[in-house]
């Protein structure tokens, strides 16, 4: 049986995924020590965890030196790959969102809008399907202060509760799009692998 590899986003998305796996009945001992290790193997089960940045597991399953990944859709719409969406695994639910100053009317001008955003790409799209020209501003930190401190109209993010919104003065106007973590898998693991494949992936199914 072929050992698979999957990589997982660290952070929350991890936590999530280890308590996924648990479910599914597999043994994470090696992903709960304390370690450095990057790559971590499932005792019981022929898998082993790679954990990586969010836009480096599409990196490494477009490249097929994973056959899985578990990320967000916000990197998936961001920044495309070659995989397929395998399943969406419900964790990690959040929303994109479109937010302004409270009081502001974002398209109550004719005048080019700025945007503050870390999801440039999806931006660009959002309003080129509506039709509208807009500069987007490429932010690494919080950007919320884009609108704060007049460097933007808007932002475009994640958003979960809304509460960093709130206490910022901004409110959001639009949802833009949905959000959660999703299994993903390489197009060529899938038709070499299947069977594997399938098997992780119903069991991941039935955990849910």
């Amino acid at each position: 049986m072929k050992r698979l590899r999957i990589a997982v986003t660290k952070g929350r998305l991890l936590e999530d995924s280890v308590a996924l796996f648990e479910k599914a009945g597999l043994d994470c001992a090696a992903l709960k020590a304390d370690t450095r290790k990057l790559i971590l193997p499932i005792a019981d089960y022929p898998l082993d965890v790679i954990l990586a940045k969010a836009p480096d597991v599409l990196t490494y399953v477009t490249h097929g030196v994973c056959d899985l990944g578990i990320v967000g859709r916000d990197t998936i719409l961001e920044h495309g790959g070659s995989f397929y969406e395998m399943l969406d695994l419900g964790y990690g639910a959040c929303r994109f969102a479109l937010a302004v100053r409270q009081g502001d009317d974002f398209y109550g001008s004719y005048r080019t809008r700025r945007v503050a955003t870390k999801y440039p790409n999806v931006t660009k799209r959002y309003f080129a399907e509506k039709g509208m020209d807009v500069e987007t501003i490429k932010i690494e930190g919080s950007v919320e202060l884009g609108p704060i401190l007049g460097l933007s109209d808007a932002i475009m993010d994640v958003v979960q509760t809304g509460t960093t919104l709130k206490e910022n003065g901004l409110v959001p106007i639009e949802d833009v799009a949905q959000i959660s973590a999703r299994l993903i898998a390489n197009p060529a693991s899938v038709k070499l692998h299947r069977a594997e494949v399938l098997d992780f992936v119903e069991k991941c199914e039935a955990a849910l």
